[in-house]
């Protein structure tokens, strides 16, 4: 036998499992991550103490100005996410909500992602010194080059990288330094015939790129419009898509002698 519930009773007792779905709504853990401006660091220099670029086989010329290179740091792949933390990021310019498998292999354990972002390290690290050495007309039987950076996965470092080599040994190719003396950041993958690839979360590594000092920033030209969104003050974008045609911007930039193309 069942008892009938008045209106506002009835209402009260429906009104209970959406107030739990919501609160589930609320708390439960959602597939994204929090990303946010993470280091830099200049490949002409040291990082943690030792040299990002070392040289042997070659004279290596002395550098001014910093090639930095920029990351994002990203809540780790294990992190709940909720749905307030979506909230607070979404309204915030530090702060971009990425799909967590955009940041990480999806279904991966932490550990395979560490192992995972090394490779990719270590793929793009090869592919920058061919890319470079090719650049150059150099042997890599006769040039070595061995790069090391700290605490830093993924492919996105690679041009910066390839800079770093071809600023060392050659620099603007007439005596001069590649960066002018001025403090380049930048982002982009490469592949060993100098094609620059695109990499994620440009806005944030502007924000990274200036916070550090840098006055221009390399971004891939496919990624000019994630760029602009949230461009600092005071930071000169110049879209790359090969390692040619960026060298030839760094060169015109520096003497004020050709075009440098803008986003």
């Amino acid at each position: 036998m069942f008892s009938r519930l008045t209106r506002p009773r009835a209402i009260a007792v429906c009104a209970l499992p959406v107030a739990a779905l919501l609160a589930t709504a609320v708390f439960a853990p959602l597939p994204f991550s929090v990303a946010q401006p993470g280091m830099t660091a200049n490949v002409l220099g040291e990082n943690k103490g030792a040299e990002v670029i070392t040289i042997s086989g070659a004279p290596a010329r002395d550098t001014r100005g910093q090639l930095r290179m920029t990351t994002i740091e990203a809540t780790s792949p294990d992190t709940r996410v909720s749905l307030p933390d979506v909230i607070d990021s979404w309204f915030r310019t530090d702060q971009a909500v990425m799909p967590r498998d955009a940041v990480y292999p999806n279904g991966d354990s932490v550990k395979e992602i560490e192992r995972h972002n090394e490779e990719q390290m270590k793929e793009s690290q090869d592919a920058a010194t061919q890319a470079a050495l090719g650049y150059l007309g150099l042997n890599a039987k006769d040039v070595k080059v061995s790069l090391k950076l700290a605490d830093v996965g993924g492919p996105s470092a690679g041009l910066l990288f390839s800079l770093g080599i071809i600023d060392k040994l050659d620099g603007d190719g007439s005596g001069g330094d590649l960066t002018g003396g001025r403090v380049i950041a930048g982002t982009g993958t490469i592949a060993e015939d100098g094609t620059i690839g695109a990499v994620g979360g440009v806005a944030l590594k502007t924000q990274a790129a200036r916070r550090d000092g840098a006055s221009v920033f390399l971004v891939p030209k496919a990624e000019c419009g994630d760029a602009r969104a949230e461009l600092p003050k005071g930071l000169r974008l110049v879209p790359v898509t090969t390692l040619k045609s960026t060298v030839s911007s760094l060169v015109a930039l520096e003497t004020g002698k050709g075009s440098v193309p803008s986003c």
